[in-house]
């Protein structure tokens, strides 16, 4: 009995649910919610694991979104039904609002399983995969929706979105315009449609699109700000700006906005309000890695380095994958200097983004600071692969290679930067500089006016124009480069003394005195004004001279970091000792040594020649016949050098060239050897602490005197001037008439360079031929406009032109020695001497008359005439000189007298035994080298 008023009072309990249940259901479906979720809760009062009201509850809070609620309630549903595929869409729905994607997708999955034809849930799962973001599954997702529902505009407005996330914006566009096509009120479609158009770079269509879709959803927040991103393409700022702004109206608390907003005022260059708008994205949105970044740039671009690096830490803590800001926090390191920390955020940026050009070139940027050319080229090539039509980083490589000193193959990058980019006037201006470096000087003339075309206010390529034109002669046109220098730039480096070395090459001494007064006071105040060589014609102060030296070496040396520290090797059997030059053919400095080379002890010395220039003529294949090893070093770098040198185990590397063209001290700067000796090449100090030793005599460099020199000096005991006795005097007679010169008369000569001469000398000269009648000048003619300057200052002295005559440069040494037996005496030059020509004169037996200065460039003359024994042509000042001059020419009887003791002392003295100069060089080496072995520093040296 009792058990069946049980399931009467059961049957009667269901039936009021199945009542409450079709009532609520009627409530929901005709709006009224809040009756509906009553009448729910009321059936789960009677039975608290109801389906029907656990689930459509859920749907009341989603509806309502309450969507944490409605997650818990329809996943009770579920537990009491798992095998219904519309409580699980409602799920993932409602999981999908939470952004709880992976969660979303699963319970989408339940419900294609129950309802393998369910379109809708084929949708929503594409959109949980496209938020996590699996594009490809998710496109997938997209596509079986459609083929279950061919006019599903959801599903092609969702899949023209993930379309767009794969980068396939055609595609992209096809398919929004089939959600267009099937709902042309819909307005997301056109939304999407404008992002991929605006990635398609057709901005005029992608704005119509924008404004479709703000039409037909006027509240579209995003669609502004998309629609300002456009109009920014178009460059159209003011538009944009009224778009973002519209955007930040209808969502003020939108950071994306004024991020937006940012990015156009930085545009505009409105950097201020600029920073005020990241930053107010950064308030609302304190994670916003991209605005950080922005912000960061902006600083960067006002030269605010440290504030643009906190802005850009802040970025990469946000985001630890931003390659663009590790690279954009590189570029700041650079400029800051901090060369190594920018490498590590440059490497971390391509390692992170391998693909970006941009970042292999900055890195090719900071490795070329850093000096590691090798590692910069790989990083440009790198570049170059990815961009093929990349013209900086063609140009910046070739600077590497020039670097590296492979002119050649910096030639062709720049020729490729200036097809690419025919406007690209660096890339033309370093065409022009290894045109330079490769002696090729009218084309790289040609290379400099191309970018001067291109830049007119270029002054470094007017600079280096001059340098080419002055190597070609050319004094007037160089001149004329250097005035366009100074007119764009007055207190450019070196453009004063090249200009006063020009003028000299032309005798245009007009205000030169005043010039000369200007650049002693320029000196002394440590400007850059003038290289060390040029110098030597400018000034006769020893202590000026130090300076010039010092100034120099500091500015072209001051990035050379050191090579690692020696490790130190043993003694070898032999000493090694390296000479490095640039001039291992037919010039000066190789004629003067050749002998020495021969006549180096092979049993205790072993020679090596590392040969800065690859030119080549016979003199060259004597010198590799005299040397252990003669090594090509011209298309290495300063650092490959050094490595190369320190793995031979070089002892004394001796450097012929200093501060002379082609040389290559920044070897020296890297430490290429234990001991470091500066030779002949360049008569005076180097200015560098690396430089150990100097090879001198004490009439170049007195005891008093040696306070002005950087290195400690080692003293020959004779002439420090080595010569090469093996030098043969042509044969053939030779007349003055062939030569232009009287026949009678006496007969004055300077084959000096011109740049030697100046107005103090040359005006001492005129008296002398005042003085003496019937005598001549014969001057070696460097340029005609220097020979016409000279016969009118001549003139100006009262003195008839013609008594100047001008010699030609002669093809054939020989020839040029014999010449100067028809010459009675020659005239030397101060502040800068004769030095090779002075030995030429006294090994063809014509007596040099001097007067010793007091650097070291004015006083060659006075060593060798010492080294000869003939001291009494050293005159102690211009005056005595000048009338020694005079005496000679009017008394035959003691000029004789002096011919006859330089034809007896030419071989009998020091001057000319290149053996017993070698055994003295060779006795300074072993000092030195004792010296150190014993751990000393360098000192003064008596060989």
């Amino acid at each position: 009995m009792k058990q069946n008023r049980l399931a009467q009072a059961t049957s009667n309990q269901t039936d009021a649910v199945r009542q409450l249940l079709a009532k609520a259901v009627t409530c929901h479906q005709s709006g009224q919610t809040g009756q509906a979720e009553a009448l729910y809760q009321q059936i789960l009062a009677v039975q608290p694991w109801h389906f029907d009201a656990l689930h459509l509850l859920g749907v009341i809070a989603a509806q309502s979104a309450r969507f944490a609620e409605a997650v818990e309630l329809i996943g009770r549903a579920i537990r009491v039904n798992p095998k219904n595929p519309d409580a699980h869409f409602n799920h993932g729905n409602a999981l999908l609002e939470l952004k709880r994607y992976r969660e979303a997708q699963e319970s989408f999955g339940r419900a294609i399983t129950l309802r393998p034809n369910h379109p809708a849930a084929y949708w929503k799962r594409g959109l949980a995969m496209q938020n996590l973001p699996e594009f490809k599954k998710a496109l997938a997702c997209f596509d079986r929706a459609i083929a279950l529902k061919a006019d599903y505009a959801d599903a092609y407005n969702s899949r023209g979105a993930v379309l767009i996330d794969l980068g396939r914006y055609d595609c992209a566009v096809t398919s929004l315009d089939r959600a267009i096509a099937n709902r042309p009120d819909y307005a997301a479609a056109y939304y999407h449609k404008g992002i991929a158009l605006n990635l398609l770079g057709r901005y005029e269509s992608a704005l119509a699109s924008f404004d479709r879709a703000i039409s037909l959803q006027p509240n579209l927040v995003d669609c502004y700000i998309s629609r300002g991103e456009t109009l920014q393409n178009l460059k159209l700022y003011d538009m944009a700006m009224l778009s973002v702004e519209q955007a930040i109206a209808l969502q003020p608390d939108m950071a994306e906005a004024y991020y937006n907003r940012g990015i156009l005022l930085t545009e505009l260059k409105q950097f201020e309000a600029a920073i005020e708008s990241f930053t107010q994205a950064i308030a609302l949105k304190p994670d916003y890695a991209e605005a950080y970044h922005n912000l960061g740039l902006i600083h960067l671009q006002l030269e605010q380095y440290p504030a643009a690096l906190k802005s850009l830490d802040e970025a990469i803590a946000l985001k630890p994958g931003y390659a663009d800001a590790y690279s954009n926090h590189g570029l700041t390191c650079i400029k800051l200097k901090q060369y190594e920390a920018a490498l590590a955020s440059l490497t971390q940026a391509a390692a992170l983004k391998p693909g970006c050009a941009e970042t292999c070139f900055n890195l090719g940027g900071v490795l070329q600071k850093l000096e590691r050319y090798q590692e910069a080229v790989t990083s440009y090539e790198q570049a170059i692969a990815r961009k093929p039509d990349y013209a900086m980083a063609y140009n910046n490589y070739g600077n590497t290679l020039q670097h590296l000193g492979q002119h050649n193959a910096a030639l062709e990058c720049f020729n490729k930067a200036a097809v690419i980019q025919p406007d690209y006037a660096e890339a033309y201006y370093n065409l022009g500089l290894s045109l330079n470096a490769l002696h090729r000087y009218p084309p790289a003339v040609n290379s400099f006016e191309q970018a001067i075309a291109l830049k007119p206010d270029y002054a470094d390529a007017f600079n280096h124009r001059g340098l080419a034109l002055y190597q070609m002669g050319q004094y007037q046109a160089a001149l004329a480069s250097y005035a366009q220098v100074i007119a764009l730039n007055p207190d450019y480096n070196y453009i004063y003394g090249q200009c006063l070395q020009t003028r000299l090459q032309l005798c245009d001494w007009e205000g030169i005195e005043q010039e000369l007064a200007e650049f002693a006071e320029k000196a002394g105040a440590a400007e850059k004004i003038v290289n060390p060589f040029t110098a030597l014609a400018l000034t006769d102060s020893a202590l000026l001279q130090q300076k010039i030296a010092e100034v120099w070496t500091q500015d072209q040396c001051a990035n050379k970091k050191s090579q690692p520290e020696f490790a130190g090797h043993p003694p070898h059997a032999k000493l090694r000792v390296a000479y490095f030059s640039a001039d291992f053919h037919i010039h000066p400095v190789a004629i003067l040594t050749a002998e020495l080379f021969e006549k180096h002890d092979s049993s205790r010395f072993e020679i090596f020649a590392f040969s800065l220039c690859s030119y080549k003529d016979t003199l060259t294949t004597r010198l590799e016949a005299a040397f252990d090893r003669f090594i090509e070093v011209q298309d290495l770098s300063d650092p490959q050098i050094v490595q190369l040198a320190r793995e031979l185990e070089i002892d004394i590397a001796v450097d012929l060239g200093g501060h002379t063209g082609n040389a290559r001290t920044g070897v020296f700067a890297l430490r290429v050897a234990p001991l470091q000796v500066s030779y002949l090449g360049f008569a005076g100090t180097l200015g560098a602490d690396y430089m150990d030793y100097l090879i001198a005599d004490k009439t170049v460099i007195p005891a008093a005197s040696r306070s002005y020199y950087t290195e400690k000096i080692a003293y020959l005991p004779h002439s420090y001037f080595v010569n090469d006795t093996t030098r043969k005097i042509s044969g053939r007679p030779v007349t003055r008439a062939e030569f232009g010169l009287p026949e009678s008369g006496f007969v004055f000569c300077c084959f000096n360079n011109t740049f030697k001469l100046n107005p103090t000398a040359f005006a001492g000269w005129m008296r002398i031929l005042a003085a003496v009648e019937n005598s001549v000048l014969w001057l070696f003619e460097g340029n005609s406009t220097a020979g016409a300057n000279l016969k009118q200052a001549a003139r100006q002295h009262g003195v008839d032109a013609d008594r100047l005559v001008f010699a030609e440069r002669l093809p054939q040494i020989e020839d040029h020695l014999a010449r100067q037996s028809l010459a009675d005496l020659f005239l030397d030059t101060l502040p800068f001497n004769a030095h090779t020509t002075a030995c030429d004169a006294l090994w063809a037996g014509l007596p040099v008359l001097t007067c010793p200065g007091e650097n070291f460039a004015s006083r060659v003359a006075a060593s060798q005439l010492n080294a000869i024994g003939l001291p009494e042509l050293i005159a102690e000042t211009p005056a005595q000189y000048e009338a020694l001059a005079i005496e000679l020419a009017t008394n035959p009887e003691k000029l004789a007298g002096i011919k006859a003791k330089l034809a007896q002392n030419r071989l009998s003295t020091p001057l000319f035994d290149t053996g017993l100069f070698t055994s003295h060089l060779e006795a300074a080496y072993t000092k030195m080298y004792d010296c150190y072995q014993a751990g000393l520093p360098p000192e003064h040296i008596d060989a």
